[in-house]
């Protein structure tokens, strides 16, 4: 009998964490719906800069696709995930090659997508571990379903970090250039691209050679995926 009574109480308990489960990704989903077509007043990055009384003050504008300049869009592609189009998004061929690179003894490379950086980036919170990892990568998924490209793109370019406190790509070309984001050149554009990897380190008005070597490799890649049409692919 007490086995049968122990048996009912632990089913009961997975059945409510089962439940639980299901409701905390019907949220998520929602949320990600929500978003499609309202834009996200703010990010987990932002409220995590904000929490952390860092200065200078957070520095962030929304502003529309429209409104950006295409070099851009073309910028972070070229430097963040040329497969952007095609994926959908995970990109699991640079994964595996990720993975087939570092069990030959080579560092352990990233190889997140402009929509997996974009879940982090709204959703959850800086490190490398494997769970965050997994649940960045079904967000990613779920937010690549539910969003079109333009989409991805346009919140990505609004809540991604381009220096200390600086969000989004309107704040970014108001503060290092006094342009609105709509007028960037190319080669504007790939210096705010260039830093993306880890904007806190790498700096746009003080470009280090590793900084200046890549806005040089960011332009070349964005003269080759201009003549091959990547936006109008999008």
């Amino acid at each position: 009998m007490k086995k049968k009574t122990k048996n009912f109480f632990v089913q009961r308990i997975l059945r409510f964490f089962l439940w639980c489960a299901a409701g905390a990704v019907a949220l998520v989903l929602a949320v990600i719906l929500l978003f499609r077509f309202v834009n996200p007043p703010t990010s987990a990055f932002m409220l995590g800069y904000q929490l952390s009384d860092e200065k200078p003050a957070l520095k962030h504008e929304w502003v529309p696709l429209p409104e950006i300049s295409e070099w851009m869009a073309l910028a972070v592609m070229a430097s963040e995930d040329q497969r952007f189009p095609e994926h959908h998004g995970v990109d699991f061929q640079a994964v595996h090659k990720a993975v087939s690179e570092y069990q030959a003894g080579e560092g352990l490379r990233g190889a997140s997508t402009i929509t997996q950086q974009t879940a982090k980036n709204l959703f959850l919170w800086n490190g490398r571990s494997f769970v965050r990892k997994a649940v960045e990568a079904g967000l990613a998924l779920a937010i690549d379903a539910i969003w079109s490209k333009r989409r991805i793109l346009e919140v990505y370019l609004n809540i991604a970090e381009f220096g200390p406190g600086i969000y989004g790509v309107q704040a970014a070309s108001r503060t290092y250039y006094r342009i609105p984001a709509g007028v960037l050149s190319a080669t504007q554009a790939a210096h705010l691209a260039a830093v993306l990897p880890n904007p806190k380190r790498l700096s746009v008005r003080s470009p280090s050679p590793y900084v200046q070597e890549r806005v040089a490799w960011i332009e070349e890649q964005m003269g080759q995926l201009s003549r091959w049409g990547y936006l109008d692919a999008l």
